[in-house]
Protein backbone atom coordinates (compact mmCIF):
# COMPACT_ATOMS: atom_id res chain seq x y z
CA UNK A 1 0.00 0.00 0.00
CA UNK A 2 1.36 3.50 -0.91
CA UNK A 3 1.39 5.84 1.67
CA UNK A 4 -0.49 9.17 1.02
CA UNK A 5 0.80 12.17 1.34
CA UNK A 6 0.66 14.01 4.31
CA UNK A 7 -0.88 17.39 4.65
CA UNK A 8 1.63 20.31 5.32
CA UNK A 9 4.28 17.85 5.37
CA UNK A 10 6.80 16.74 2.60
CA UNK A 11 7.49 13.64 3.43
CA UNK A 12 4.57 10.59 4.05
CA UNK A 13 6.82 7.99 5.89
CA UNK A 14 9.57 7.73 8.37
CA UNK A 15 12.03 5.56 6.50
CA UNK A 16 14.46 2.98 8.26
CA UNK A 17 17.36 4.70 10.21
CA UNK A 18 20.41 3.29 8.02
CA UNK A 19 22.03 3.36 11.78
CA UNK A 20 19.32 1.65 13.66
CA UNK A 21 18.39 -2.01 13.20
CA UNK A 22 14.84 -1.56 15.31
CA UNK A 23 12.19 0.46 12.82
CA UNK A 24 8.69 0.79 13.20
CA UNK A 25 6.22 -0.58 10.14
CA UNK A 26 2.79 1.01 9.62
CA UNK A 27 0.11 -1.38 10.63
CA UNK A 28 -1.17 -2.98 7.13
CA UNK A 29 -5.01 -2.99 8.19
CA UNK A 30 -5.11 0.81 8.79
CA UNK A 31 -5.00 2.52 5.65
CA UNK A 32 -2.81 5.69 5.64
CA UNK A 33 -5.91 7.89 5.24
CA UNK A 34 -6.72 7.19 8.67
CA UNK A 35 -3.69 7.39 10.21
CA UNK A 36 -3.37 10.63 12.24
CA UNK A 37 -1.22 13.40 11.24
CA UNK A 38 1.52 13.59 13.45
CA UNK A 39 2.54 16.91 15.36
CA UNK A 40 5.67 18.69 15.97
CA UNK A 41 7.33 18.25 19.14
CA UNK A 42 10.29 20.56 19.84
CA UNK A 43 13.22 18.62 22.17
CA UNK A 44 16.02 20.13 23.71
CA UNK A 45 19.61 19.84 22.40
CA UNK A 46 22.36 19.93 25.19
CA UNK A 47 24.94 21.01 22.72
CA UNK A 48 28.04 22.05 24.39
CA UNK A 49 29.13 24.06 21.37
CA UNK A 50 27.51 27.07 19.56
CA UNK A 51 30.52 27.76 16.22
CA UNK A 52 30.51 24.15 14.03
CA UNK A 53 33.38 24.27 11.43
CA UNK A 54 34.24 21.99 8.00
CA UNK A 55 36.81 21.79 6.14
CA UNK A 56 35.13 20.91 2.52
CA UNK A 57 36.46 22.29 -0.86
CA UNK A 58 32.92 22.72 -1.87
CA UNK A 59 31.35 24.78 0.92
CA UNK A 60 32.11 28.50 1.11
CA UNK A 61 32.19 28.82 4.64
CA UNK A 62 34.47 27.71 7.46
CA UNK A 63 32.29 28.73 10.64
CA UNK A 64 28.29 27.85 10.90
CA UNK A 65 25.68 28.44 13.52
CA UNK A 66 22.70 26.12 13.34
CA UNK A 67 19.84 26.83 16.35
CA UNK A 68 17.99 23.69 15.61
CA UNK A 69 18.32 20.38 14.01
CA UNK A 70 15.78 19.21 11.96
CA UNK A 71 13.42 21.42 10.07
CA UNK A 72 9.26 22.02 9.97
CA UNK A 73 9.63 23.55 6.57
CA UNK A 74 9.14 20.30 5.58
CA UNK A 75 11.00 20.49 1.79
CA UNK A 76 11.17 16.95 0.72
CA UNK A 77 14.55 17.44 -0.64
CA UNK A 78 16.08 18.50 1.94
CA UNK A 79 19.87 17.58 1.97
CA UNK A 80 20.06 17.80 5.90
CA UNK A 81 17.12 14.82 6.38
CA UNK A 82 20.34 12.64 6.61
CA UNK A 83 21.74 14.75 9.44
CA UNK A 84 18.96 12.91 11.64
CA UNK A 85 19.79 9.43 11.58
CA UNK A 86 22.43 10.77 13.58
CA UNK A 87 20.40 11.72 16.40
CA UNK A 88 18.31 8.28 16.26
CA UNK A 89 15.36 9.87 14.31
CA UNK A 90 14.63 9.40 10.85
CA UNK A 91 15.13 11.64 7.78
CA UNK A 92 11.45 11.55 6.76
CA UNK A 93 8.87 12.74 8.71
CA UNK A 94 10.99 13.04 12.21
CA UNK A 95 12.69 15.36 10.52
CA UNK A 96 9.90 17.55 10.38
CA UNK A 97 8.52 16.79 13.43
CA UNK A 98 10.95 16.11 15.66
CA UNK A 99 12.97 19.46 16.21
CA UNK A 100 15.71 19.57 18.20
CA UNK A 101 16.23 23.36 20.12
CA UNK A 102 19.32 24.75 20.91
CA UNK A 103 18.17 26.83 23.49
CA UNK A 104 21.64 27.62 25.03
CA UNK A 105 23.02 29.25 22.02
CA UNK A 106 23.24 32.26 22.20
CA UNK A 107 25.39 31.59 25.41
CA UNK A 108 27.79 29.53 23.79
CA UNK A 109 28.23 31.64 21.50
CA UNK A 110 28.85 34.90 23.64
CA UNK A 111 31.46 32.33 25.35
CA UNK A 112 33.39 31.58 22.19
CA UNK A 113 33.62 34.50 20.62
CA UNK A 114 34.70 36.22 23.29
CA UNK A 115 37.38 33.02 23.87
CA UNK A 116 40.86 34.59 22.59
CA UNK A 117 41.33 31.29 20.65
CA UNK A 118 38.56 32.70 18.59
CA UNK A 119 39.84 34.23 14.77
CA UNK A 120 37.19 36.31 14.06
CA UNK A 121 35.94 35.06 10.26
CA UNK A 122 32.35 35.01 8.40
CA UNK A 123 29.75 32.56 10.24
CA UNK A 124 27.24 31.04 7.86
CA UNK A 125 23.37 30.83 9.84
CA UNK A 126 21.22 27.66 8.51
CA UNK A 127 24.53 25.95 7.34
CA UNK A 128 22.38 23.16 7.63
CA UNK A 129 18.51 23.73 8.32
CA UNK A 130 16.68 26.60 8.41
CA UNK A 131 16.98 29.02 11.32
CA UNK A 132 14.10 30.90 10.70
CA UNK A 133 11.73 28.00 10.65
CA UNK A 134 8.18 28.68 12.48
CA UNK A 135 9.32 28.11 16.03
CA UNK A 136 11.94 30.96 15.53
CA UNK A 137 8.86 33.89 15.75
CA UNK A 138 8.22 32.65 18.98
CA UNK A 139 11.89 31.12 20.68
CA UNK A 140 13.86 33.96 18.70
CA UNK A 141 17.22 31.91 19.51
CA UNK A 142 18.59 32.98 15.78
CA UNK A 143 17.46 36.87 16.82
CA UNK A 144 19.24 36.24 20.51
CA UNK A 145 21.95 34.95 18.43
CA UNK A 146 22.71 37.97 15.94
CA UNK A 147 22.54 40.77 18.73
CA UNK A 148 25.71 38.68 19.82
CA UNK A 149 27.18 38.80 16.59
CA UNK A 150 25.40 42.62 16.17
CA UNK A 151 27.66 43.83 19.28
CA UNK A 152 30.87 42.13 18.25
CA UNK A 153 30.61 43.09 15.10
CA UNK A 154 31.23 39.51 13.66
CA UNK A 155 30.55 39.11 10.24
CA UNK A 156 27.58 36.54 9.08
CA UNK A 157 26.16 34.93 6.27
CA UNK A 158 22.25 34.09 6.03
CA UNK A 159 20.43 31.61 3.67
CA UNK A 160 17.02 31.75 4.41
CA UNK A 161 13.45 30.28 2.60
CA UNK A 162 11.40 32.02 5.63
CA UNK A 163 10.49 35.80 5.36
CA UNK A 164 10.74 36.01 8.92
CA UNK A 165 13.90 37.31 8.57
CA UNK A 166 13.58 40.75 7.44
CA UNK A 167 12.26 41.06 11.45
CA UNK A 168 15.82 41.12 12.37
CA UNK A 169 16.61 43.76 9.50
CA UNK A 170 17.93 46.18 12.22
CA UNK A 171 20.05 43.96 13.84
CA UNK A 172 21.51 43.02 9.87
CA UNK A 173 21.41 46.61 9.13
CA UNK A 174 24.20 47.64 12.19
CA UNK A 175 26.80 44.54 11.22
CA UNK A 176 25.91 45.92 7.73
CA UNK A 177 27.12 48.79 8.16
CA UNK A 178 30.43 47.13 8.64
CA UNK A 179 30.21 45.03 5.85
CA UNK A 180 29.58 42.01 8.13
CA UNK A 181 25.90 41.04 6.84
CA UNK A 182 24.68 39.13 3.89
CA UNK A 183 21.63 37.80 3.54
CA UNK A 184 20.52 34.97 0.66
CA UNK A 185 16.22 34.63 0.36
CA UNK A 186 15.81 30.89 -1.39
CA UNK A 187 13.51 30.93 -4.05
CA UNK A 188 12.74 27.63 -5.89
CA UNK A 189 9.58 28.85 -7.93
CA UNK A 190 6.97 31.49 -8.02
CA UNK A 191 4.30 29.03 -8.46
CA UNK A 192 2.06 29.08 -5.27
CA UNK A 193 0.62 25.96 -5.64
CA UNK A 194 3.89 24.43 -6.65
CA UNK A 195 5.47 25.89 -3.56
CA UNK A 196 2.58 24.47 -1.52
CA UNK A 197 3.68 21.06 -2.40
CA UNK A 198 7.74 21.42 -2.32
CA UNK A 199 8.17 23.66 0.71
CA UNK A 200 4.55 23.27 2.86
CA UNK A 201 5.72 24.99 5.93
CA UNK A 202 8.20 28.00 4.24
CA UNK A 203 7.01 30.91 3.56
CA UNK A 204 5.37 32.00 -0.37
CA UNK A 205 7.60 33.36 -2.63
CA UNK A 206 5.63 36.96 -2.70
CA UNK A 207 6.83 36.85 1.15
CA UNK A 208 10.45 36.29 0.32
CA UNK A 209 10.40 38.44 -2.55
CA UNK A 210 9.16 41.42 0.24
CA UNK A 211 11.43 40.25 2.38
CA UNK A 212 14.46 41.14 -0.26
CA UNK A 213 12.93 44.56 -0.65
CA UNK A 214 12.34 44.81 2.89
CA UNK A 215 15.96 43.96 4.03
CA UNK A 216 17.66 45.89 0.71
CA UNK A 217 15.65 49.14 1.82
CA UNK A 218 17.33 48.76 5.24
CA UNK A 219 20.54 48.78 3.62
CA UNK A 220 21.66 45.16 4.12
CA UNK A 221 22.74 43.67 0.96
CA UNK A 222 20.78 40.59 -0.16
CA UNK A 223 20.62 38.37 -3.08
CA UNK A 224 18.72 35.17 -4.10
CA UNK A 225 19.16 31.59 -3.90
CA UNK A 226 17.57 29.22 -7.22
CA UNK A 227 17.52 26.04 -5.09
CA UNK A 228 17.44 23.42 -5.74
CA UNK A 229 17.10 23.29 -9.44
CA UNK A 230 14.74 20.60 -10.46
CA UNK A 231 15.39 19.48 -14.27
CA UNK A 232 11.55 18.76 -15.50
CA UNK A 233 9.88 20.15 -12.57
CA UNK A 234 11.07 24.33 -11.88
CA UNK A 235 14.16 24.59 -13.78
CA UNK A 236 12.37 26.40 -16.35
CA UNK A 237 11.43 29.24 -13.69
CA UNK A 238 15.07 29.97 -12.98
CA UNK A 239 15.02 33.15 -15.26
CA UNK A 240 11.70 34.32 -14.09
CA UNK A 241 12.93 33.49 -10.21
CA UNK A 242 16.15 35.71 -10.70
CA UNK A 243 13.46 38.62 -12.73
CA UNK A 244 11.51 38.76 -9.81
CA UNK A 245 14.57 39.08 -7.25
CA UNK A 246 16.00 41.69 -9.27
CA UNK A 247 12.76 43.79 -9.20
CA UNK A 248 12.25 43.30 -5.67
CA UNK A 249 16.05 44.46 -4.81
CA UNK A 250 18.74 41.25 -5.17
CA UNK A 251 22.24 42.07 -5.70
CA UNK A 252 23.33 38.99 -6.16
CA UNK A 253 22.52 35.50 -6.76
CA UNK A 254 23.28 31.62 -7.10
CA UNK A 255 21.59 28.12 -7.52
CA UNK A 256 22.45 24.81 -6.91
CA UNK A 257 20.87 21.81 -8.98
CA UNK A 258 19.04 19.33 -6.93
CA UNK A 259 21.01 16.60 -4.63
CA UNK A 260 19.50 13.69 -3.57
CA UNK A 261 21.73 12.35 -0.58
CA UNK A 262 21.51 8.79 1.00
CA UNK A 263 17.64 8.60 2.29
CA UNK A 264 16.76 11.57 0.26
CA UNK A 265 16.37 10.06 -3.14
CA UNK A 266 13.73 7.49 -1.54
CA UNK A 267 11.76 10.23 -0.13
CA UNK A 268 12.12 11.88 -3.29
CA UNK A 269 10.70 9.21 -5.57
CA UNK A 270 7.76 8.88 -3.08
CA UNK A 271 6.91 12.42 -3.56
CA UNK A 272 7.15 12.02 -7.25
CA UNK A 273 4.68 9.13 -7.28
CA UNK A 274 2.54 11.10 -4.73
CA UNK A 275 2.15 14.87 -6.64
CA UNK A 276 3.80 13.93 -10.04
CA UNK A 277 3.62 10.43 -11.32
CA UNK A 278 3.34 11.37 -15.17
CA UNK A 279 6.65 13.24 -14.76
CA UNK A 280 8.58 10.99 -12.31
CA UNK A 281 10.88 9.02 -14.94
CA UNK A 282 11.46 12.35 -16.89
CA UNK A 283 12.85 14.15 -14.05
CA UNK A 284 14.59 11.27 -12.35
CA UNK A 285 16.01 10.46 -15.92
CA UNK A 286 17.44 13.90 -16.06
CA UNK A 287 18.47 14.15 -12.56
CA UNK A 288 20.69 11.20 -13.57
CA UNK A 289 21.81 12.91 -16.54
CA UNK A 290 23.34 15.48 -14.38
CA UNK A 291 24.75 13.20 -11.72
CA UNK A 292 26.94 11.06 -14.20
CA UNK A 293 23.91 8.53 -14.14
CA UNK A 294 23.05 8.08 -10.86
CA UNK A 295 20.14 9.65 -8.62
CA UNK A 296 23.30 11.40 -6.26
CA UNK A 297 27.19 12.00 -6.61
CA UNK A 298 28.84 12.69 -3.39
CA UNK A 299 32.25 13.33 -5.27
CA UNK A 300 34.03 17.00 -4.53
CA UNK A 301 33.68 19.55 -7.17
CA UNK A 302 30.53 17.89 -8.36
CA UNK A 303 28.00 17.71 -5.24
CA UNK A 304 27.15 21.14 -5.96
CA UNK A 305 27.40 21.77 -9.85
CA UNK A 306 26.75 18.62 -11.20
CA UNK A 307 27.76 17.99 -15.21
CA UNK A 308 26.87 17.01 -19.30
CA UNK A 309 24.21 18.78 -20.87
CA UNK A 310 21.56 19.61 -17.93
CA UNK A 311 24.54 21.88 -15.88
CA UNK A 312 25.37 23.10 -19.24
CA UNK A 313 21.85 24.52 -20.01
CA UNK A 314 21.89 25.72 -16.21
CA UNK A 315 25.20 27.49 -15.93
CA UNK A 316 23.97 29.18 -19.61
CA UNK A 317 21.00 30.67 -18.13
CA UNK A 318 21.60 31.65 -15.24
CA UNK A 319 24.51 33.92 -16.46
CA UNK A 320 22.54 35.01 -19.33
CA UNK A 321 19.88 35.96 -16.83
CA UNK A 322 22.59 37.91 -14.44
CA UNK A 323 23.90 39.57 -17.08
CA UNK A 324 20.13 41.09 -18.03
CA UNK A 325 19.26 41.58 -14.83
CA UNK A 326 22.47 43.28 -13.81
CA UNK A 327 22.97 40.89 -11.14
CA UNK A 328 25.90 39.46 -9.67
CA UNK A 329 26.57 36.02 -9.87
CA UNK A 330 29.38 35.97 -6.76
CA UNK A 331 28.21 37.04 -3.04
CA UNK A 332 29.88 40.35 -1.65
CA UNK A 333 32.72 40.00 0.62
CA UNK A 334 32.38 40.38 4.17
CA UNK A 335 34.79 42.33 6.74
CA UNK A 336 36.35 41.36 9.93
CA UNK A 337 37.68 44.83 10.20
CA UNK A 338 35.57 46.15 13.09
CA UNK A 339 35.26 42.91 15.22
CA UNK A 340 35.41 43.45 19.18
CA UNK A 341 35.34 40.92 21.56
CA UNK A 342 32.45 40.31 23.49
CA UNK A 343 32.12 40.11 27.49
CA UNK A 344 31.70 36.23 28.39
CA UNK A 345 28.30 35.89 29.39
CA UNK A 346 27.29 36.22 33.76
CA UNK A 347 27.48 32.52 33.90
CA UNK A 348 30.74 32.26 32.50
CA UNK A 349 32.14 35.21 34.80
CA UNK A 350 30.94 33.51 38.04
CA UNK A 351 33.62 30.69 37.43
CA UNK A 352 36.56 33.40 38.00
Amino acid sequence: MQASAQHGRGAATNPPNRFVRLTLAPDPDISPDESPSPKTIFLQDKTRTAIATNESPDIGFEASLNPYRGCEHGCVYCYARPFHEYLGFSAGLDFETRIMVKSDMPELLRNELASPKWQPKTISISGVTDAYQPIERRLKITRRCLEILAECRNPVGIVTKNALVKRDADLLSQLAANRAAVVCLSITTLNNELASIMEPRASSPRARLDAIGALTAAGVPTGVMVAPVIPGLNDEEMFAILSAAAKAGATFAAYVPLRLPLAVADLFQQWLDQHFPDRKEKILNRIRSLRGGKLNNSEFGKRFHGEGIWDDQFRTMFELACRKMGINEKFPKLSTAAFVRPNRSSEQMTLF
